[in-house]
C-alpha cells in the first residue's frame, strides 16, 4: 500500500471536487471528495483530536479542554508572511457518525482569525463514503490586508489541504 505524504504544498492537478471563492477578509472553503471508508472509520478518525489536528491543514496543536471544547494553535503561510495563532476550538451540531461543525477562535498580534467548519459524511454504498467540507474563515488585523489573489490562493490550498490530509490518514489505517 502507498501512503500519500502529508502535503502543504499542493499543485493545481488533482482530483478533488473543490471551491474557494474569496470575499475581502473572509476565505469560504467548500470542497467534496469520495473515500474508500464507512462512515463509521471516517468518523471514529474525525473524533480524535490527534488524527484530526493532522486532517486540518495548519493546526499545530488540538488540546481537548472539556466535552467538545479544545485549546488550539494554527500556523498558516500567506504567501511571504507566516504566523501564529492560538485560541479555541467548540465542537457543535454533532450528528453521530453524520456531521460536525466545527468553530475556532484563533489571535495574534497581527489579527484574527475565526472560522466554521462544516464536515457531513455520507455513505456511497457500502464501502465508501463522501465527505463534504463547507466553511469560511473570517480574518481581521494585518493578514486581512493581504491581496485577494493572495487570500485566493491559501483558500484553494487549504481545501486542498484538508483533503490530501484525510486521504493520507485514512491510508495509515
Amino acid at each position: 500500500m502507498i501512503i500519500p505524504e502529508r502535503t502543504t504544498n499542493l499543485d493545481n492537478s488533482d482530483s478533488f471536487n473543490y471551491t474557494a471563492p474569496v470575499n475581502h477578509n473572509k476565505l469560504e472553503l467548500k470542497g467534496q471528495h469520495t473515500v474508500n471508508a464507512k462512515p463509521e472509520t471516517l468518523w471514529k478518525m474525525l473524533m480524535d483530536t490527534e488524527t484530526l489536528s493532522k486532517i486540518i491543514p495548519g493546526v499545530s496543536n488540538l488540546e481537548k479542554t472539556g466535552d467538545n471544547s479544545y485549546r488550539s494553535g494554527l500556523e498558516i503561510n500567506m504567501g511571504p508572511i507566516g504566523t501564529s495563532f492560538t485560541g479555541n476550538a467548540q465542537m457543535e451540531d454533532i450528528v453521530e457518525q453524520k456531521k460536525f461543525t466545527l468553530k475556532m477562535q484563533q489571535s495574534n498580534k497581527m489579527g484574527h482569525a475565526n472560522s466554521t467548519m462544516k464536515v457531513e459524511l455520507i455513505p456511497v454504498g457500502k464501502t465508501e463514503t463522501e465527505v463534504v467540507f463547507d466553511g469560511e474563515i473570517k480574518i481581521t488585523g494585518l493578514l486581512a490586508t493581504m491581496g485577494q489573489k493572495v487570500l485566493g490562493k491559501v483558500a484553494n490550498m487549504l481545501t486542498k489541504q484538508f483533503f490530501a490530509n484525510l486521504d493520507h490518514e485514512l491510508a495509515k489505517q
